[in-house]
């Protein structure tokens, strides 16, 4: 996060001048920073942790990360795209430390089919859609819980792609992954949950 870079800064942020205010005196400014995000943030952690505290904590926990790296932002890249790298990293510390974290996290292996390439464009319209637009109550309900069985590093890519809406190279920036790799792990998530919400829909 404090990684010293020749790149050039990234070009239009829209959190630049409000990093700026707050890089060169402002600290009062960092409120509006914590305002302009931590509905988001909140949001991601109840997609990736599923409980309220959770959430809380990964809000609280990037929140103070961020105010102690700010300094050495160089602001290569996005702001948003470097807050979800610190959230991301915090969300699996905490999973990680969590006495609810399963002893043996599922292997997608054991779902997908032997000739994964196979199935590529079987893939559903619906997966590639935002998932946070499904409407009907009973199906977001075991879609919340799907995507909580997932296993964590295949849970992350599909919650920043497809609900966070970020982009593949923008993922593979956040997670520190080369754009094939979140390609293959977004589509083994959604393999994974059209088979989990098989009965709510049917394959084209």
């Amino acid at each position: 996060m404090t990684t010293v870079s020749t790149r050039p800064p990234a070009t239009n942020d829209p959190d630049h001048e409000l990093i700026e205010g707050i890089r060169n005196g402002g600290q009062e400014l960092f409120s509006d920073l914590v305002s302009r995000y931590q509905r988001a943030l909140y949001n991601f952690g109840m997609k990736m942790c599923g409980e309220p505290g959770d959430a809380e904590d990964l809000v609280q926990e990037t929140f103070l990360n961020v105010f102690k790296y700010l300094p050495g932002f160089r602001q290569e890249t996005k702001f948003k795209n470097w807050l979800y790298r610190i959230a991301a990293s915090v969300c699996i510390k905490k999973r990680r430390r969590s006495k609810f974290a399963p002893k043996r996290e599922l292997s997608l292996e054991e779902f997908l089919p032997a000739d994964e390439a196979a199935v590529q464009t079987q893939v559903p319209q619906w997966a590639a859609m935002p998932l946070d637009q499904v409407l009907n109550e009973e199906l977001g309900r075991q879609l919340k819980t799907a995507i909580l069985d997932l296993p964590e590093k295949y849970r992350v890519v599909l919650v920043l792609r497809d609900i966070e809406g970020f982009s593949t190279e923008e993922t593979a920036q956040i997670l520190n992954l080369t754009p094939s790799n979140v390609k293959v792990r977004l589509h083994r998530a959604r393999l994974f949950l059209r088979d989990r919400l098989r009965g709510y829909f049917s394959d084209e």
